[in-house]
């Protein structure tokens, strides 16, 4: 393993070498992320899954610039301009900016204007003119007229291009430019003649302009999709007469005709060459950097909304509301299987109110509902009120619950497998149901971007995006763990060391033989080979099992510590599951071996004191302002509930039971300087906030959380 990549990498995270390199070695080896921040906290000193995660982006990233060594190295041996201190200067460098700074002089090129020159045998003029000794460059130039260059004008002319592209290759030159960019680059933003109208929604960068570094994620995503669109033309670019006179000081000595030349050189290659050269570099980095920023708030929302709180095990009634077409009811039994279907019409047209109430009392009845989902789309507050003034026969609970992506999965091919003779409105019914049962296992069906939690996700790398959203997945998944034998396939495709296969593998065993009943048990799954075992054993839970440990986070390679304990203490495995009095015993220093630490023995003790335990937090009933329906029942001064439904890096927005959801902008968040809404508020939270402006017109709605009591 490469030690100067190893310490890079810890120097970037601020770790100690040794701990990195332990970590790449284990991913080698195949350990997922889960599994190597859960079970080898000895090898990694404990580092937690975000820093394993980094570990990894980056020992990929360099794993990518070590092949793109190799790919330049052998371009340049097949011209024959390899010589030792190249390829040595090229092995040991490990900044990708560099890297192709050296490459450029014998980057294979176009036709370019300098290679014409030289077709016409002007590069020994160039030569010349550099130097700068040459008092007459139009003298020197005589010589060089042949059929091919019919004037001196036309010989200085190409030399300069020559010289413009030396200039432009230039590692100092670049960086002299790159210095500018970084230090005083300006992003301008202009309307494209005519597209006043249609690009209406730009407005604000229709003449904008601010400093690169002081530009958002949001904002500069927002111009880079009007510039996508055809309505905003953007630059980026420094201080141009600055860096001209920085180049010319480096470049033009003496004050004859041939620093002219140069001088002149030396701004074509700026404007032509390197400024638009460097600003695509600067370009694409602030796109990258803004991308970063997107991509991990939209990460963070989507870890803390797939570890929102479950109801559980609970016969629900799901409903997905609607007016004219009528509210979709369908009741589901504790695993979430679909008992019962049909459509009620509460509200206008049809309002047959008493119809439906009759129906909503014999389903609750008959299937033993114990709590109702009411998708938040349309017609849903009416469709809460309507269900709110019912008496049922038993209490029965009400929640809210988020249709985004709801539809998005019912006419997926996932749902369609699930309910191949039901329609889109059923299945959407089931998903808002199972939502409120276990978020978590619901929306791994759904892809995250059809989820509606982040800001411009649709504008970032979307290969990035992908494989961010999908690491939050499986870690999330791997928090929590999975009944082996309840889990669908798509929740099992996320567990460490599975994957679609194994996930369907284990689906068909389960089936074929009633269920497992030991962790042992999944050695039979037809290609469950030692390391996927090893993998994915301590995140699949079995309820049931004899041995109480198949239902913790205790990995079956640490069974035999547990045994060892059991035995020591004079008590069974069973006796010390929960038993805190029998647990304070424990000498966790006498199990220490030369692959099992402290850290292990702790986690163990803390899973035996509470096996199996759900880190999410346990679910509260919401409930929206009474009157306030419709943008136009609010009024500026008003303090409503509300719940945070979507954060961004300039705010949160928050659903107040209608229609448009309301903005707390950062700045109206607290008294102090925030900059993360995250330091304030969460997902999903319950807050309270005052209505600071209401625009009807604009469907925009002003919150703040200024001088407002929480609960």
């Amino acid at each position: 393993m490469n030690d100067k990549i190893i310490q890079l990498i810890a120097n970037i995270i601020d770790l100690q070498p040794i701990r990195v390199e332990n970590t790449i070695e284990l991913l080698k080896e195949g350990a997922t992320i889960p599994f190597i921040s859960r079970y080898r906290k000895e090898r990694t000193g404990s580092l937690d899954e975000v820093q394993v995660a980094q570990i990894k982006e980056q020992f990929e990233k360099y794993e990518e610039l070590e092949k793109r060594k190799i790919t330049i190295l052998n371009t340049i041996e097949g011209q024959g301009s390899l010589t030792d201190e190249l390829k040595q200067r090229i092995e040991n460098c490990y900044s990708p900016t560099e890297l192709e700074d050296i490459y450029l002089p014998y980057k294979p090129k176009r036709k370019t204007k300098a290679a014409i020159a030289r077709q016409k045998g002007l590069e020994p003029l160039a030569k010349i003119i550099m130097k700068q000794f040459e008092k007459d460059p139009e003298g020197r130039a005589k010589p060089f007229l042949n059929g091919q260059v019919g004037s001196v004008e036309e010989a200085l002319s190409g030399a300069r291009d020559i010289i413009a592209e030396w200039i432009n290759e230039n590692e100092r030159a670049r960086n002299i430019v790159r210095r500018s960019f970084e230090a005083g680059a300006v992003i301008t933003s202009k309307l494209i003649k005519g597209k006043e109208e249609e690009g209406i929604k730009y407005r604000d960068y229709f003449d904008w302009d601010e400093p690169l570094k002081k530009c958002p994620s949001h904002r500069l995503l927002a111009m880079r999709r009007g510039e996508n669109e055809g309505f905003l033309r953007v630059a980026i670019g420094p201080d141009e007469g600055k860096t001209l006179d920085r180049l010319q000081n480096f470049f033009v000595k003496g004050i004859n005709k041939s620093s002219e030349q140069v001088r002149l050189a030396v701004i074509d290659s700026y404007k032509r060459l390197l400024r638009p050269s460097i600003e695509t570099e600067f370009t694409n980095s602030s796109k990258e950097k803004a991308d970063t920023e997107a991509i991990n708030v939209f990460a963070e929302n989507l870890r803390q909304l797939l570890l929102s709180p479950p109801l559980g095990q609970k016969r629900v009634l799901a409903i997905d509301p609607g007016y004219r077409s009528g509210c979709k009811v369908v009741c589901l039994d504790e695993q979430g299987n679909l008992l019962h279907n049909e459509t009620i019409y509460p509200h206008k047209p049809q309002e047959e109110r008493k119809m439906a109430a009759k129906k909503l009392a014999s389903m609750v009845g008959a299937y033993k509902i114990e709590a109702i989902a009411i998708g938040n789309g349309t017609a849903s507050r009416e469709t809460e009120h309507f269900i709110k003034k019912l008496r049922f026969d038993r209490e029965l609970r009400v929640y809210m619950v988020s249709e985004d992506g709801a539809s998005v999965y019912s006419a997926s091919s996932i749902a369609r497998e699930e309910f191949p003779q039901y329609d889109v409105t059923v299945r959407g019914a089931v998903s808002i149901g199972r939502r409120l049962m276990d978020p978590l296992a619901e929306l791994v069906k759904i892809d995250p971007k059809s989820i509606g939690v982040g800001q411009y996700q649709h504008d970032v790398d979307q290969k990035r995006l992908k494989k961010s959203l999908d690491t939050v997945v499986e870690l999330s998944v791997n928090k929590v763990g999975v009944n082996v034998n309840t889990a669908s396939k798509h929740l099992l495709t996320y567990i460490s060391g599975l994957g679609p296969q194994l996930a369907q593998n284990i689906v068909e065993a389960r089936k074929k033989n009633g269920g497992f009943k030991s962790r042992e048990e999944l050695k039979n799954v037809p290609r469950m080979g030692a390391k996927a075992f090893e993998q994915s054993a301590g995140f699949l839970r079995i309820p049931d099992a004899e041995n109480p440990l198949d239902n913790s986070a205790v990995h079956p390679e640490s069974y035999k510590i547990v045994e060892s304990i059991a035995k020591d203490l004079n008590c069974s495995v069973k006796g010390l599951i929960g038993n805190k009095e029998i647990l304070s015993k424990i000498e966790l220093k006498k199990y220490i071996t030369d692959k099992v630490g402290l850290p292990t023995l702790d986690d163990i003790k803390k899973e035996l004191a509470k096996p199996g335990r759900d880190p999410r937090q346990a679910i509260r009933v919401f409930e929206f302002a009474e009157g306030i329906y419709k943008i136009e029942d609010l009024q500026v001064g008003m303090v409503l509930p509300g719940i945070v439904n979507n954060i961004t890096k300039f705010g949160a927005f928050v659903d107040l039971g209608i229609k448009q959801a309301g903005l707390i902008h950062v700045s109206e968040m607290a008294g102090r300087f925030i900059s993360d809404p995250n330091e304030i508020v969460k997902l999903h939270q319950h807050i309270k906030v005052m209505v600071k402006d209401v625009d009807i017109h604009r469907n925009r709605i002003q919150l703040s959380l200024k001088q407002v009591p929480q609960d």
